[in-house]
């Protein structure tokens, strides 16, 4: 029954309580990654409350891990220069020892940007910028050096080094835009991520439009996975919850991504892990 990963969003709670999940569902083969997010501010009110910065969490984590691949989903482009990007995936490439995935989006959240002085900008700046940091960041990754001259980014005999260990870091892309944000997943995503579908028809709808954009730049549309995000709540009908998965599966979809909600217990976890395996 498909792919499963868990997403703990890391607003509301304790590194504790983060580090017991994660090493919890590094012990459960059914889960194949986790993940947390790029924000600063919780998504869920109250809005001044706790919230752990993503890439330092993901360093402990892969230090406190063996097995899970692991990866924020997803990072925005804005929050970073792509040459800090890249060079912080290929860091965390080796802490992990080759288990690192790159998620990337073109950002969102007006509350935490503003609030920083992080220039997120109108819609098409970010569909630009995202494209083109998407290009910078696969050059230094993957080439010796990198020159670059853009609306956005400047580089010039560019280094990153040493190089990732995996071969190539597997990029998920995230997003609903059906005319730029679909086309960069088509240009160089290996996993296109939708977020929290309402229903099989309206990831269809979507599925559809990345397919056209695989067509339109070259790109087997085979070689990209397809996952979605569906709610856990640790204290409602987990049973519910993986039946409902299967229609998505059916669908098309590889990988569920099961972002949590509720009290972080490894206790639910298992939980989880026993609803899919009997399913």
């Amino acid at each position: 029954m498909g792919r499963h990963a868990i997403k703990t969003p890391p607003h509301h709670a304790t590194w504790p309580e983060y580090l017991a999940i994660w090493q919890a569902a590094d012990e459960i083969e059914v889960f194949e990654s986790a993940w947390n997010w790029d924000h600063f501010y919780p998504l869920a009110p109250p809005y001044d409350g706790p919230n752990l910065e993503g890439w330092t969490m993901l360093a402990g984590l892969a230090q406190a891990t063996t097995r899970i691949r692991l990866g924020a989903m997803v990072n925005g482009m804005h929050h970073r220069h792509p040459a800090v990007t890249a060079n912080m995936a290929a860091t965390l490439d080796h802490i992990s020892n080759g288990r690192f995935e790159l998620g990337m989006g073109a950002g969102w959240n007006f509350m935490e940007s503003d609030a920083y002085g992080i220039e997120l900008g109108p819609l098409r700046d970010r569909s630009d910028r995202l494209e083109e940091g998407m290009e910078v960041i696969v050059k230094l990754l993957t080439e010796t050096t990198t020159t670059h001259k853009g609306r956005f980014f400047e580089l010039t005999d560019a280094w990153c080094e040493p190089k990732p260990i995996q071969e190539r870091i597997p990029i998920v892309i995230g997003g609903q835009g059906r005319a730029r944000t679909l086309r960069t997943a088509a240009m160089y995503a290996d996993q296109w991520d939708m977020t929290f579908p309402p229903d099989v028809a309206a990831w269809r709808e979507l599925d559809d439009v990345l397919r056209a954009h695989c067509e339109r730049v070259g790109r087997d549309e085979a070689e990209i996975d397809r996952s979605i995000h569906l709610g856990f709540e640790a204290d409602g009908d987990i049973d519910k919850a993986v039946a409902g998965a299967q229609d998505f599966f059916d669908a098309g979809v590889d990988i569920v991504v099961w972002s949590w909600r509720g009290e972080l217990n490894p206790v639910s976890l298992d939980a989880l892990a026993t609803a899919i395996d009997e399913a």
